[in-house]
């Protein structure tokens, strides 16, 4: 059921502004900082009354889980060192939800591009970068939120374009 949400999410992650206009690094690390995002953005979408997580933000959650293993195999990583990586994954992705999903809820880009710079781009400042991200950010949420959410759990969501965001549009 995940599935096509979860295609949604990297599909639109992979974009190539994202690399190649807007300095994300075009790396495993890069992608996976990408990728992460647009699933915190997702997965607050589907919050539901109290913040609780929906079956469906859950089932996204677990599928991403599985793709990074598989992923984590298909890199070559042994069987004994995947449980490592994973719980380093776990860990990064509940960070960055700790640190994303408030500041999407009230909307403040400057302190979203702090944490945008010091987990997309920890060996390099790129402030403007970050904050191009934030702001793209900031408008997918709002996009998102204008979307029924069983357009979104279907994987048809209406992704801003990140060109138009980036040149002062919301695409």
């Amino acid at each position: 059921m995940a599935a096509p949400l979860y295609s949604s999410i990297v599909a639109q992650a992979r974009q190539t502004s994202f690399y190649r206009d807007w300095s994300v690094p075009d790396t495993v690390d890069g992608r996976f900082e990408m990728v992460v995002l647009h699933l915190v953005l997702v997965t607050e979408r589907l919050r539901g009354p109290h913040r609780a997580i929906s079956p469906i933000a859950q089932d996204l959650f677990d599928f991403f889980l599985l793709d990074m293993d598989r992923s984590l195999r298909e890199m070559g990583v042994g069987d004994l060192s995947v449980p490592k990586r994973m719980k380093k994954i776990g860990e990064a992705v509940y960070g960055r939800f700790d640190a994303f999903g408030p500041l999407l809820e009230t909307g403040d880009g400057e302190a979203l591009a702090k944490a945008i710079e010091r987990n997309m781009f920890p060996e390099t400042s790129e402030p403007e970068a970050s904050e191009r991200i934030a702001a793209y950010a900031i408008s997918a949420f709002a996009r998102l939120a204008s979307q029924a959410t069983s357009d979104i759990e279907a994987g048809r969501i209406s992704w801003p374009d990140p060109t138009a965001t980036q040149e002062g549009q919301t695409g």
